[in-house]
């Protein structure tokens, strides 16, 4: 299968690339940083370009048979000023319309069966819900995030509409010993300065990073998958459950209690993400069929850790 990959120098995008070259798919992959795809050693034609603005880019799309579209700035690499939240949108909006209008216009494979777009979105879709069980059936949230993703998603309709198979990936809290929300936790806690963030009720709807790219080649390969689909394992934990397991990963203690307004005060809205939760099951994939790897939480660190 020829693939063509946005976001693929990112930490989940990397590992995907690296993954499909692996297993005989030949990857295009579109960046704005070519050294860094060069570097990455991975057997890939690199294509320069930003997702975000239109392009010949999207001529190489019309060689391919699906689209895995992970672009998208870092949600939270800075304060969300007015000017960063028109990047978090135009970031994926604008990258989702460009491939979405690629394969509006080239919808079939060679052998007349659909292409897909597999396109990332988030568990932020859903907003805040407390202990609260979420599926993909849970409506729209209406804070900021939710409204980003609710457009973010919508983008991808006009692909549907033409044909292709669309699976909105809302993707939950990565856990990669590399970078992203992990990496952060542990210096914390290696000095025994890990603890609950906020009221620690809070849920976070974590995934094992082979998951995360197990889940994208399954919306890639399983031809029942379609519409939305939550990247999250079938076992979320409380925040404060969270740190206990992280702790006993460690061998170190876990009490170190760090409030909500800290985080406020260093992030602004943004703080939002860590500081409320969702408690979200991936019923979609389980009832496709996919068998998690690592459905819990203390298998996944015990893995990620050794």
């Amino acid at each position: 299968m020829r693939v063509f990959v946005t976001g693929g120098t990112g930490l989940v995008g990397s590992r995907l690339i690296r993954a499909l070259a692996a297993r005989g798919d030949r990857v295009a992959l579109l960046t704005r940083r070519p050294e860094v795809a060069k570097q990455l050693g991975i057997d890939c034609e690199v294509i320069p370009g930003d997702p975000a603005q239109a392009g010949p880019w999207q001529d190489t799309i019309a060689t391919c048979d699906a689209v895995i579209n992970l672009a998208g700035a870092n949600v939270l690499g800075k304060r969300w000023s007015a000017d960063y939240k028109r990047e978090l949108r135009d970031s994926r909006v604008n990258s989702t319309d460009h491939c979405a209008a690629s394969l509006v216009k080239n919808p079939k494979r060679a052998d007349s069966s659909p292409k897909v777009l597999v396109n990332a979105s988030a568990i932020g879709y859903y907003g805040p819900h407390g202990d609260e069980e979420v599926d993909e059936t849970t409506p729209q949230g209406s804070d900021f995030l939710a409204g980003l993703c609710a457009d973010w998603e919508k983008a991808a309709q006009p692909a549907s509409d033409a044909g292709v198979r669309v699976v909105l990936a809302r993707t939950g809290i990565v856990l990669d010993p590399l970078g992203g929300a992990l990496k952060g936790m542990l210096t914390p806690f290696k000095l025994c300065l890990g603890g609950p963030v906020a009221s620690g009720k809070q849920y976070m709807s974590w995934i094992h990073y082979a998951d995360e790219i197990g889940l994208l080649l399954f919306a890639l390969d399983q031809p029942n998958a379609r519409g939305p689909m939550n990247l999250t394992a079938p076992q979320p934990r409380s925040n404060k459950e969270f740190g206990k397991a992280l702790g006993r990963a460690l061998g170190r203690p876990a009490f170190v209690w760090t409030p909500g307004f800290a985080f406020r005060l260093g992030l602004g809205q943004a703080a939002e993400i860590i500081t409320t939760g969702q408690r979200v099951l991936p019923n979609k994939a389980l009832a496709w069929g996919y068998q998690f790897k690592f459905p819990a939480l203390e298998q996944a660190l015990a893995d990620i850790l050794k």
